[in-house]
């Protein structure tokens, strides 16, 4: 049992951070060095492990295993979604130095999203514990279509809703600073800034379509969840232009997602199967024969599945270099 203390400054020191992280990028916009990215990533990653620690000696070795599961997971996709961010910010043409304010402004929204999809994710689950079938069978369409569109061209789509707002409002066609209003010539325009902040937004909201139930896979406390969730968003700006051209050279990151997607989705299942409630599934009862996965195998099995994912990216760009090199 996680004291409730702990619960409350928790959740009070996780959003102050974030918050100051916003005021920091708004007060000082700038394009930060490698050094800086790789020092406030190693400083958020290190502040995720202690915080597992003290939920392991304030909890139990279960609950900080779920978390440590859970952020790992969330982290993983968070890194491919910064690939929609890239394209994004390519295709709106947003200047270098206002990059880090969008990708703040759009992980305080990925936030809310995200806090309203735990809250009622986790009121349904309570209720309707069948909903773990969706889930896992969501979890593994979803496993598939990344395998299958991993080779598409990727290129970002305008929503309706983004050509609403260009028909409805006008928007002129240059930025001026992060403003998302200014003046021309007298007259009052919107500057392409709003139409970046409602493409990252729309865009949280499809990825916390994925990545909810997938940490749902692995612990069903919202805590927990909001607790892994918070931290995987942190440092993502900093992530963002550290990795930057490189994020082309993980050419194995989806089939490593994928893989991690699948196996979150047939966990799901068999835990629907063990605690079944349906009428038309072995009655109405659980099926005892099941297998069971435990949160240390969940994340041997993560862990392992992102290091092998890696390793084998990093492999094949030498080997890929080398051919280059001997042409």
């Amino acid at each position: 049992m996680i004291p409730q203390w702990f619960i409350v400054g928790s959740l009070i020191v996780m959003v102050a951070i974030l918050l100051t992280d916003l005021a920091l990028v708004r007060k000082r916009p700038h394009i930060p060095s490698a050094a800086e990215c790789i020092a406030w990533v190693a400083f958020y990653v290190s502040l995720a492990l202690v915080f597992a620690g003290a939920l392991y000696l304030l909890a139990d070795r279960t609950t900080a295993g779920q978390f440590l599961a859970g952020w790992v997971t969330e982290y993983s996709l968070s890194v491919d979604n910064l690939f929609v961010f890239l394209i994004i910010m390519s295709k709106f043409a947003v200047p270098k130095k206002e990059q880090q304010l969008v990708l703040m402004v759009g992980i305080i929204i990925s936030l809310v999203l995200r806090g309203g999809f735990i809250l009622a994710g986790s009121a349904v689950l309570e209720r309707f514990g069948w909903v773990f079938y969706l889930f896992g069978i969501f979890l593994i369409y979803t496993a598939v279509k990344v395998v299958i569109d991993r080779n598409a061209e990727e290129e970002y789509q305008e929503s309706k809703l983004i050509a609403l707002i260009r028909r409805a409002g006008r928007v002129h066609d240059h930025y001026d600073g992060p403003r998302v209003r200014t003046t021309v010539d007298g007259k009052r325009f919107f500057t392409p800034m709003i139409l970046v902040f409602v493409a990252i937004g729309t865009t949280d909201l499809l990825f916390a379509l994925d990545s909810i139930p997938a940490i749902f896979g692995l612990t069903t406390d919202p805590f927990i969840v909001f607790s892994a969730t918070i931290f995987a968003l942190m440092g993502l700006r900093q992530l963002y232009f550290l990795l930057g051209g490189l994020l082309d050279r993980l050419v194995y990151l989806p089939f490593g997602l994928a893989a991690i997607l699948g196996f979150i989705g047939v966990k799901l299942i068999f835990e629907a199967l063990g605690t079944n409630t349906l009428r038309f599934i072995n009655g109405g009862h659980g099926v005892a024969w099941v297998p069971e996965f435990s949160t240390e195998l969940s994340l041997a099995v993560i862990l392992g599945v992102l290091a092998v994912t890696a390793l084998a990216s990093v492999v094949k760009a030498r080997v890929d270099e080398a051919r280059l090199d001997n042409r």
